[in-house]
């Protein structure tokens, strides 16, 4: 079963040639009573140091980070699947933005019409 990453999105930082993820939520088991684990705690990623030297290399980039894409377990292990993302410039954000608002309003103007 996988598990989608939410709207929030979750970043994965490279610190001291380590890739971490901060923030992930993760809901504690139940039936392991006290001891379970913290289920916001920061999570080490394990890759190979050649794949850790391109991230570094890429994230250095204006305006490029990591992203969790997908996160699924296979066997025993959590798989994370990261990706390189470039945010949005603010001229794209305001057309979003922008394209957001006529799509409500005619939809209101469309609901309205049939009362």
């Amino acid at each position: 079963m996988a598990a989608v990453v939410p709207a929030l999105v979750v970043p994965a930082v490279v610190r001291d040639g380590e890739v971490w993820l901060i923030g992930l939520y993760i809901a504690p088991y139940g039936p392991a009573a006290r001891e379970n684990h913290d289920p916001e705690r920061q999570r080490k990623l394990l890759l190979h140091h050649w794949e850790i030297e391109r991230l570094i290399g890429r994230t250095r980039e204006r305006g490029l980070t990591l992203v969790p894409t997908r996160i699924y377990f296979s066997g025993s292990r959590a798989k994370v699947e990261i990706a390189l993302a470039r945010g949005k410039d603010r001229f794209d954000k305001r057309e979003a933005i922008k394209a957001r608002d006529q799509r409500r309003d005619v939809e209101r103007e469309l609901r309205d019409a049939g009362r």
